[in-house]
């Protein structure tokens, strides 16, 4: 009687290949939940993109902080992951800060507005200092 079965080095290739995908998908996997945490803050900020540009029609300037802007404090506006988002300056440049993700806490991402014709636009980016890393960043943010 002929015995069927796997040999031990064809047991040992399989266990090889899994262990090469494992290797790669993990790392990519863990950027991912980062970037998806990332992206709750940018949802957070939408109110207060929308402050900023109906300020901006109605008063032809930028707002100075969250208060004239028409959105709440930036204590107040937090979420899972972000601790805070805070308009800053007469240029009113969105600050989203993060919280409770290890490679995030303490982090920022800015929302700076651009004015003309009208309309207001925001350049998303990570400051040079205490900025998210590019990979966090979601695509719109990425330079």
């Amino acid at each position: 009687m002929k015995q069927r079965g796997f040999t031990l080095i064809e047991l040992m290739i399989v266990v090889a290949i899994i262990g090469i995908l494992a290797a790669i998908a993990i790392p990519a996997y863990q950027d991912y939940t980062i970037r998806a945490k990332v992206s709750e803050g940018l949802v957070l900020a939408s109110p207060a993109k929308t402050g900023v540009a109906e300020y901006y029609v109605s008063e032809g300037t930028l707002p100075t902080n969250n208060t004239q802007a028409g959105v709440a404090s930036p204590g107040d506006i937090t979420g899972d992951y972000t601790a805070s988002v805070d308009i800053t300056g007469g240029s009113a440049i969105i600050t989203i800060t993060y919280k409770t993700e290890s490679k995030i806490t303490g982090k920022k991402v800015t929302l700076t507005p651009t004015t003309g014709a009208g309309s207001v636009n925001f350049e998303c980016e990570s400051p040079s200092t205490d900025g998210i890393l590019t990979r966090y960043l979601p695509p719109e943010c990425r330079p």
